[in-house]
Parts: structure tokens; C-alpha cells; sequence
């Protein structure tokens, strides 16, 4: 019983200018509409899941009842473990005191809050309406719901950050006392409002980004985060149960719309119109190699039929008996490297 199952929340108050996921303006008509769809859709299949993850747009925007129709529908339909990590994703421009206590009555044990940042004129400059002051609340409301698992977003390389800022964040991780923290480089994708813009933005130099990377390792390590993928780091023992299934190789079924799934090991994922579109087999030695070497503890040498030799040569790569990894270095390069070994 070692699969997860996620449901894709694509409600938001309004579009951030650096998404490109798939989301639409909240309704609450729409929103009920949807989770019931869901509802129904989740019949169509059977399994068991030890984790449960909330992921969007903005799961936290929908009225808490509404989660606690989807884990009562799942575990009416599905075999759920005991001890199921069930996490929610929040934006902290809601009071979600209230909703934490119905999540925790539901089930829920670990929540993701999207941070970016703890200095708000770079919050703000990502189009985020909340402060230090509300993400400080969220954080102090989950645990006092009884929800102490806490993860926290971060952002690097973002309008108006700097190497010198980016302590202001260490700073509030410290005192926030959290078990875990995602830490992602922005990328300015097509189709999103900071492509339109990407030539005003007051980003800082690439090099500046590695070392933004580099520092982020370091500073997070000193204060008991361990790393344990590319941008995910967590103090031990909590590591994001569900997010591991996705690097490796476990299956997992995506229900909503652009959820995919790597399930009876076929991918396939729903399209807008909730269509599911088949993505072909699954779990092949490339996809071993290209998720694997994401994490920390690497992939097994003899997966690799290219040479790699020239990569732990020039300090991106470590060689042990059994194993290959990514440095931090490598990290900055690992689609490169990647696509190189595969």
C-alpha cells in the first residue's frame, strides 16, 4: 500500500504572474460543482493510498467541507491507510484558521503554505496580496489545530531579490519552526503574465541564482534541514511521503483537471474537459535515470549505459559502489546532465 493519490484543486483568486498551471477564477457554484465531479469520478477505479495530497491553483480557497467530501469520498471508495499523510496546498491570504480545524477533524496532518518569501516587497513584486504577518499566522493557526507538519514554499531568483535578502527568509524559516521547506528557481514560462514582461523584471544575474541555490543549501542544512531532492529539503523524518512516489517510480492516480497519473503502469492524465488523454507506458530505465538522479541518494550505476565518468571528473557528479548523485553544483546543471546520460 505504497501509492498516492492526488486531486487537482484549479480555483484562484486571481492568476499569479509567474503560473502556467492550469487554473480558472474561484466560483463557489463551479468549485461544487467540480468537487462532485470528482467525487464521481473516483469511482471508476480501485486501490489502496497511504498518502492524500491536495494540489492546484488553490485548494485552501474552497470552503473546508469541500476537502472533507473528497477524503470521505476516497476513503468510502478506496482502501486508505491508517497512518495516510493527507496534505493540503494553502495560500496564506486567508484566514484559514477555521479551515485548519475542520482539515485536522478530516484527517489532514500536513500542510504546504506558499511562502516565496518572507520579505514582502518580494511577495508582492510575485503578485501575492499577504504578508509576513498573515504567512506567520497560517503557520502559528495549523499548529495550533493540532497540524504541526508544516512545509513552507520558497522561491529563488525573483524580481527584487538578492543574495542579502534571501537572510530575511532564513531568518523567518528559523523562527517559524517548521519540518519542511520546498525551494524552487523561477523559470518565466510562456503563456504567464512575467513572460509578457520578462524584459522590465528586475531579476537578478544568473550566476547570482546558482548562488542564491548554493546558499539556500547551505544556510537550510545548518538549521536541520536535510536535502533530499533538487529543491526539497525536511527535517528527518519528514520528507513529503507523496511527492517521493513521483521520483521513485511509485504509482500514484491524479484525479481533476491536468492531474496525471502513472497508474497500472500506463501514464495518462485529463485534459480541461476532464477527458482522460493516455500518455503511453510508464517506468522505463530512462525514467528511473531522469527522476532518480533528483534525489539525493541517486540511482544505480549500472542503470547508466552512457558515460558519466566526465561529469564526476568536473565535481557535478559522485561515484560510490553502487550508486551515482548529483552535487549541489551538478543540481544546477541536472537537466543537462540528464539528458546527457539518458
Amino acid at each position: 500500500m505504497d501509492n498516492g493519490l492526488y486531486f487537482h484543486i484549479p480555483f484562484c483568486r486571481s492568476k499569479c504572474p509567474y503560473c502556467d498551471f492550469f487554473s480558472i477564477k474561484y466560483n463557489q457554484t463551479l468549485a461544487e460543482k467540480y468537487v462532485e465531479k470528482l467525487c464521481n469520478e473516483i469511482k471508476k477505479y480501485q486501490g489502496s493510498f497511504d498518502t492524500i495530497y491536495f494540489g492546484g491553483g488553490t485548494p485552501s480557497i474552497l470552503e473546508s467541507r469541500l476537502i472533507g467530501q473528497l477524503i470521505y469520498a476516497a476513503k468510502t471508495q478506496f482502501d486508505i491507510a491508517d497512518n495516510c499523510e493527507i496534505t493540503v496546498e494553502c495560500n496564506p491570504s486567508k484566514n484559514l484558521e477555521r479551515d485548519f480545524e475542520n482539515y485536522a477533524a478530516y484527517g489532514v496532518n500536513r500542510i504546504s503554505i506558499g511562502m516565496q518569501s518572507a520579505r514582502n516587497e518580494e511577495r508582492f513584486a510575485l503578485g501575492r496580496v499577504a504578508g509576513q504577518a498573515e504567512i506567520a499566522k497560517a503557520v502559528s493557526d495549523s499548529k495550533k489545530s493540532g497540524i504541526t507538519n508544516i512545509s513552507l514554499d520558497v522561491m529563488l531568483g525573483t524580481p527584487r531579490q538578492s543574495l542579502e535578502s534571501l537572510d530575511e527568509t532564513f531568518e523567518f524559516i528559523e523562527k517559524a519552526d517548521v519540518t519542511h521547506i520546498s525551494a524552487y528557481m523561477l523559470k518565466i514560462e510562456k503563456n504567464t503574465k512575467f513572460f509578457e514582461i520578462k524584459n522590465r523584471l528586475a531579476l537578478p544575474e544568473e550566476d547570482t541564482v546558482c548562488d542564491m541555490y548554493l546558499k539556500t543549501i547551505k544556510a537550510l542544512n545548518t538549521m536541520g534541514f536535510k536535502q533530499y531532492e533538487i529543491s526539497n529539503f525536511s527535517k528527518p523524518g519528514f520528507e513529503s511521503r507523496h511527492n517521493l512516489k513521483y521520483w521513485e517510480l511509485k504509482e500514484y492516480l491524479g484525479i481533476g483537471v491536468s492531474a496525471h497519473s502513472f497508474w497500472n503502469k500506463r501514464r495518462f492524465y485529463y485534459d480541461k474537459n476532464l477527458n482522460i488523454i493516455n500518455d503511453g507506458p510508464g517506468g522505463t530505465d530512462e525514467e528511473r535515470i531522469m527522476l532518480g538522479l533528483r534525489l539525493c541518494k541517486g540511482i544505480d550505476k549500472t542503470l547508466v549505459k552512457k558515460d558519466y565518468r566526465r561529469f564526476a571528473a568536473m565535481g557535478f557528479l559522485k561515484e560510490n559502489d553502487k550508486t551515482i548523485q548529483l552535487t549541489p553544483q551538478g543540481m544546477l546543471l541536472s537537466n543537462t546532465i540528464i539528458s546527457n546520460l539518458i
